[in-house]
C-alpha cells in the first residue's frame, strides 16, 4: 500500500545533499564539513537531516530551531560562555536570538525543524 502523499519519512533517500562550510569569518576551529538533506521547504518551515564533521564555529539564530541528536556530540556554547554538550538521544530548542559557538567534537548527526 502507498504512503499517502500527506505522510513523508524523514529520511535522506532520494534527497540530493547540499555541502559546505563556515564561512571563514565565522570558522574557529578544524574544517568542519556541513552536509544537509532539506526534507521540506514550505512557507518558512524546514525540516531535515544535518551532518557536520568536528570543528568549530561562530553562530547566530535569527531562526526558531528544534533539533533531535542521532549520532555524535557537540557543544553550544552561548555568547555568556554557558556551555550545553548535545549528545545523540537529546533534543532541544534553539530559540531566535541564541549567539555563540557550536563545537563538533564527534561527527554529529541531527534531525531539525526550523521556523522563520
Amino acid at each position: 500500500m502507498p504512503t499517502p502523499k500527506s505522510l513523508a519519512p524523514v529520511s535522506t533517500d532520494g534527497i540530493p545533499p547540499e555541502t559546505e562550510r563556515p564561512a571563514p569569518d565565522k570558522l574557529l576551529a578544524g574544517d568542519p564539513v556541513h552536509t544537509t538533506w532539506n526534507i521540506e521547504d514550505r512557507d518558512g518551515l524546514y525540516c531535515g537531516i544535518w551532518q557536520s564533521t568536528p570543528g568549530k564555529w561562530k553562530v547566530s539564530y535569527d531562526e526558531w530551531e528544534y533539533v533531535r541528536i542521532l549520532e555524535g556530540v557537540s557543544i553550544l556554547t552561548d555568547a555568556d560562555g554557558h556551555a550545553t554538550t548535545l549528545r545523540a538521544g537529546d533534543s532541544w530548542i534553539i530559540r531566535p536570538g541564541f549567539a555563540g559557538t557550536w563545537e563538533v567534537l564527534e561527527t554529529t548527526v541531527k534531525d531539525y525543524v526550523i521556523r522563520l
